[in-house]
């Protein structure tokens, strides 16, 4: 998954500042699975454009779950990629369930399908975790826990089913990627800067997305000095990053691929920045 995400920070790279070229390695079994922390307003857009890239540059057919019904492409999305091939947005396709049972049954049927996936999107993981009927905050977390683990199973057995069956195909699509986003509701309604520290489901969601990718918002001068309206650093982390690469000389010399900022201009379009 996390040559997606190189590809849309490589293809939205701001075209006002010097960049450095980014070393991206092929996708591996070790980074082939995401989970992306922070706002959530800027995490959908950040999938719907790893989507939406994925699909139209890459060629690989997309699965996206979202509770959020999609009608057409954001405007702010569409001046980031203006130049999208239609064939390209036909390659995603949107499932919208409301509750975790109904995700559960749309991932497990997705063997089925004659034309499967290379990459599984979830949009605002949290929605499907938490109980609409409430409970106790002990019980509720417990609750949370458990189907976090069992949704994360799901998706990764299933993945790397589709990875064997792309792989039989000989479609070059394959690894099957996962991506995902999550925040939790205490993180939501806390104004701090340090997400999910302390986030018991996100300790278990970690045991199984091989890579986080961390949104932290530039609350300083910066977003002010650079005349845009919002500044977001993207850190990859996790121990997919450090699985990926057998070579430590390698990893330390690219240790800044690893960092990206998110710029917002004021007209709503999003662009990236190496550091």
């Amino acid at each position: 998954m996390t040559d997606v995400l190189s590809l849309v920070f490589r293809t939205f790279v701001s075209q006002t500042k010097p960049q450095k070229e980014p070393a991206v390695r092929p996708p591996s079994a070790a980074s082939s699975s995401v989970l992306l922390v922070g706002d959530r307003g800027v995490s959908s857009s950040l999938l719907l454009l790893a989507a939406v890239t994925a699909a139209s540059e890459m060629g690989i057919r997309v699965a996206f779950f979202t509770q959020t019904q999609i009608q057409s492409l954001p405007e702010t999305l569409r001046r980031c990629v203006p130049s999208l091939r239609p064939e390209g947005l036909k390659k995603t396709t949107f499932f919208y369930p409301r509750t975790l049972d109904q995700l559960l049954l749309h991932v497990a049927s997705l063997h089925e399908s004659p034309t499967p996936p290379a990459l599984i999107v979830v949009d605002r993981l949290e929605s499907f975790l938490r109980d609409p009927a409430g409970g106790s905050n002990a019980g509720l977390s417990v609750g949370e826990q458990s189907s976090a683990a069992h949704v994360s199973a799901l998706l990764c057995d299933t993945a790397s089913f589709l990875t064997q069956v792309l792989e039989k195909r000989g479609s070059g699509s394959a690894p099957c990627r996962i991506i995902a986003s999550y925040l939790s509701e205490a993180d939501a309604n806390k104004d701090s800067e340090d997400l999910s520290v302390t986030d018991p489901v996100l300790d278990v969601l970690d045991r199984y997305f091989q890579v986080r990718c961390t949104l932290d918002r530039d609350r300083g001068y910066e977003a002010a000095a650079a005349a845009v309206q919002e500044v977001w650093h993207v850190y990859l982390s996790g121990r997919g990053i450090a699985e990926a690469s057998s070579n430590k000389d390698w990893e330390e010399k690219h240790r800044a691929a690893q960092e990206w900022k998110l710029l917002i201009l004021p007209d709503g379009v999003i662009e990236f920045n190496s550091v």
